[in-house]
């Protein structure tokens, strides 16, 4: 069985979380309807909406928007605890310079600190955070907190054809440390799972491959894999018995779901009728925020972890423990077991995740047009940008009362310029 609590000199976790969906949205119906995609196909999206990207957002806006109101929480001497921050991504802005180089700059964080940037479709973010839990628990610098951001824009349209409606924009962030007042990480409950196929690929910035039939069949080897590579590392694992609850990688939740049956079937074969039960009760907390703003790539499974937070009881949340699958194109994959804490509920809560997802302007399916041709240019280079910064105020004001936000506020010799409004 999967230990309830770690053990170990450092129990290692998430002290923090943190969602940042942008200030806009679009029905995934208009988009469904407008693409002219099969409708009989739309039920198993099981997706109500999806934010989009505006044309003063980008990966650094929404890392840097998704991690400050963590930092501005934190005393002055635990902000200067933070000496690791990595930024996962697969929307760079430069093949050189990090975007933790500008998020770091924007957050106010001490020049005492490692900062770098990984890519590794959407298991980037989950590795980031494994390995500054090992470098964490060594206990080199006791008392030691990393920043761990998944951020991307994605640029897709109609070429995407059924990902279109599915894919999310905004950023999660994670702070780590040995307080983890959220999640604790079991030491040693994990299994690994990667090889190279080419289910996904960026070429340039503003284009994607994508093949789906590969892309869903590579995820679900890597889940039954990944799954027994844990079971061997931590024996008397059960799958349907060992969590309370499975938090997912979650492209759409039908995905989520065909991906629960299998493992299902492989482990605990049981009817149709109480596998479906069981999905309701284990997963489905965690598939809530995701029909609502879409596929945040490496922030995924983070996203859907936030979501279980806010809507599990705080009954059946609390010292529950947890199965959790990471995936990202390419491929990588983990299975891990982790433990929510005692006050996590209140933590996550602090954030009004879903009250500020109420607040994002609803748009229509011609002005998602007209915007997505600029958003989709947002990664290529260009010595010069302007950007209407009066438009972007009317979508901003509606978030005042949670803070200012970082803005793409122009590109002047290739150097991207940011403000807060």
């Amino acid at each position: 069985m999967t230990p309830a609590t770690t053990a170990g000199p450092a129990r290692i976790g998430i002290e923090a979380l943190n969602v940042y969906a942008g200030v806009a949205k679009i029905s995934a119906r208009a988009l469904f309807d407008a693409r002219g995609l099969d409708p009989d196909r739309f039920g198993n999206l099981m997706t109500d909406e999806r934010s989009v990207q505006l044309p003063w957002e980008d990966s650094v806006t929404n890392a840097v928007n998704a991690a400050k109101p963590i930092v501005d929480a934190l005393s002055e001497e635990d902000r200067g605890s933070i000496e690791l921050l990595v930024t996962s991504s697969e929307s760079g802005l430069d093949h050189s310079k990090s975007l933790a180089s500008w998020v770091h700059g924007h957050l106010g964080l001490s020049r005492q600190c490692r900062y770098m940037e990984v890519k590794q479709a959407c298991y980037g973010a989950t590795g980031a955070l494994q390995l500054a839990a090992g470098y964490l628990r060594a206990g080199l610098r006791p008392g030691a907190k990393a920043l761990i951001i998944a951020t991307d824009v994605n640029p897709m349209d109609e070429y995407a054809k059924y990902a279109e409606p599915t894919t999310g924009h905004g950023a999660v962030a994670l702070l780590v440390g040995d307080s983890p007042g959220v999640l604790a990480l079991t030491p040693g409950a994990y299994g690994l799972n990667s090889f190279d196929v080419m289910d996904t690929a960026r070429p340039a910035p503003d284009y994607d491959l994508y093949n789906p039939d590969l892309s869903l069949l590579a995820y679900l080897e890597c889940l039954s894999d990944s799954f027994r590579a844990y079971a061997d590392n931590v024996p008397g694992t059960d799958f349907a018995e060992s969590f309370d609850h499975v938090v997912m990688h979650t492209p759409f939740g039908g995905m989520v779901r065909a991906a629960h049956r299998k493992l299902m079937r492989e482990q605990a074969p049981r009817a149709p009728k109480l596998i479906a039960e069981d999905f309701e009760r284990r997963v489905v907390p965690s598939l809530r925020y995701a029909r609502s703003i879409g596929n945040l790539c490496s922030g995924s499974i983070w996203l859907a972890l936030a979501s279980l937070v806010d809507h599990e009881s705080a009954e059946r949340l609390e010292g529950s423990r947890l199965g959790m699958f990471s995936y990202g194109s390419g491929c990588a994959s983990e299975f891990f077991g982790a433990t929510v804490m005692p006050g996590a509920k209140e933590i996550v809560g602090k954030t009004a995740t879903a009250e500020r997802l109420g607040l994002r302007r609803d748009l229509s399916f011609a002005e998602y047009e007209e915007m997505l041709p600029v958003t989709r240019r947002i990664l290529v280079p260009r010595p010069h940008r302007e950007i209407d910064l009066d438009a972007a105020d009317a979508y901003l004001a509606p978030f005042r009362d949670h803070g200012k936000l970082l803005v793409l506020a122009g590109v002047e010799d290739y150097i991207r310029r940011y403000e807060w409004r």
